[in-house]
């Protein structure tokens, strides 16, 4: 009765429904992982992530007897192999939502059924699993407030303690083990993967500022956020146990409402995979006509060189730190859609190279509230990135972090530094790429003056002529 473990974003051994599945009803257990070729090579950051938690995955496994089985290659075939070669009963794996897991968990079942072997899918990864909680005559919440409310009150399952022992059948190859050296990061500040690192991580923020999330979460200076999004996307931490231990302290409400968040958008996505690219409704009339320069704009919006510094700023921290702080990402998806008149498909795909939480639910589902084709109610909601910077940054702190050209710049200058030109001159700091209302307007931009390095797109990134043909097929 041996059961085989396959391993996608659920990578730790805290409340893990399938591996704990496994153990109750397997006499040996076989935890597998493969690495896909269709998924690797998309983000650098999220890469080297995904190996420092496998690494600790293994470390962890071998504590309680066992190891992790490595295999490369198509997850279906080389999950069926192992079944196969194990004498496996079934194969367990937690829920996915995205377009690509929804079509392998199906090939993944059928190839199993045809070697009468079952699978067994569990509800992991949420705290509420998509479609548990639905409106009444509908299939799907499409707007957050009712849907919270009925997170909020649905039944939870019982969080799962660590495995006592793990069995592993006899003679099993277990593969070249996980070495995240072998992955060079694009950012230089990542942060580490892994489970250890994810419950420090939650230990340390609910003793210290989990507390006052919801007076402090929106500074961008303070940095005072959780900074769980990439543990949560890789499954590091389990989201139900975050909420448990986030619900014995005090004040922490509105951070387990951003919990509620990430399932909002797991359900839309598991209801309707094409979301990930396709607009969730009709984009709304006062969406700026997309310019004939898009391609020189994108590239100036990607390196953080549009000439308004809160959205250069969280364009930098980006590629510095494979993150960057809810607020300023609101400020960059609005500047991007609302005021370039650039596809947030193409602002999403370069936030899935970049960042080591690229979530497709949560990545895709953001972009289209930012650019009005998703589920915020106000469609023609915009954000004035000088507005935001006095409001959330009002000593520009955040902007001297990560523009450095700026760094010198008072305070009364530093938001919009176009309006006295001796201060761009005396810095490097560029012009608004695009006119600024009720200021002077900048120059017109030279496509000459911003030197495009190699990196600045990458294959996962579509270009405009590429999103035109979609839309036109």
């Amino acid at each position: 009765m041996t059961q085989v473990v396959l391993f996608t974003r659920d990578l730790r051994v805290h409340d893990q429904p399938a591996l704990s599945a496994a153990v109750r009803t397997g006499e040996a257990v076989v935890p597998l992982f493969v690495f896909d070729p269709e998924l690797l090579g998309r983000s650098p950051n999220r890469d080297r992530f995904l190996n420092e938690s496998l690494l600790d995955l293994d470390r962890s496994l071998h504590r309680l007897g066992g190891l992790l089985v490595v295999r490369a290659g198509d997850p279906v075939d080389e999950a069926v192999a192992l079944a196969r070669e194990t004498g496996a009963a079934a194969v367990h794996l937690d829920e996915d939502v995205s377009a690509y897991a929804q079509v392998r968990a199906r090939r993944l079942r059928e190839a199993l059924a045809a070697h009468d072997i079952a699978m067994h899918v569990h509800p992991g990864n949420a705290v509420v699993p998509p479609g548990d909680v639905v409106p009444a005559g509908k299939s799907v919440y499409s707007v957050f407030t009712p849907y919270h409310r009925a997170w909020a009150e649905a039944p939870r399952r019982t969080i799962d303690p660590v495995p006592a022992r793990i069995d592993l059948p006899p003679g099993l190859e277990p593969g070249p083990r996980p070495n995240p050296e072998d992955f060079r990061p694009a950012s230089i500040d990542l942060a580490p993967g892994g489970e250890g690192a994810a419950r420090k991580q939650l230990e340390s923020y609910l003793d210290g500022d989990g507390a006052r999330y919801g007076e402090v979460r929106n500074d961008l200076a303070a940095d005072r956020t959780s900074r769980l999004s990439p543990y949560l996307r890789f499954g590091c931490i389990s989201a139900l146990e975050v909420v448990r231990d986030a619900g014995e302290v005090p004040g922490t409400e509105e951070l387990i409402r951003q919990v509620a968040w990430r399932d909002f958008f797991a359900q839309l996505l598991a209801h309707d995979p094409a979301i990930q690219w396709r607009d969730h409704r009709e984009p709304p009339a006062d969406i700026p006509t997309l310019p004939e320069h898009a391609d020189y704009l994108f590239a100036c919006w990607q390196q953080g060189r549009t000439g308004i510094p809160l959205v250069d700023a969280g364009m930098r921290q980006l590629r510095r730190e494979g993150w960057m702080h809810n607020r300023a990402r609101m400020v960059v998806a609005s500047y991007l859609t609302r005021r370039l008149g650039i596809q947030w498909q193409r602002g999403a795909g370069h936030f899935m190279h970049w960042l080591v939480d690229g979530d497709p639910a949560s990545n895709a589902g953001g972009w289209q509230w930012a650019a009005g084709t998703g589920t915020d109610p106000r469609r023609s909601r915009s954000f004035n990135p000088v507005r935001q910077a006095e409001r959330f940054d009002p000593d520009g702190e955040y902007v001297r972090r990560y523009v450095r050209e700026l760094a010198g710049t008072p305070t009364s200058q530093i938001f919009a530094p176009w309006l006295d030109p001796a201060v761009l001159s005396a810095t490097g700091y560029p012009a608004p790429i695009l006119e600024v209302p009720a200021t002077r307007a900048p120059t017109s931009p030279d496509q000459t003056s911003l030197p495009l390095s190699p990196s600045s797109t990458s294959s996962s990134e579509p270009s405009s002529a590429a999103l035109r043909t979609a839309k036109s097929r």
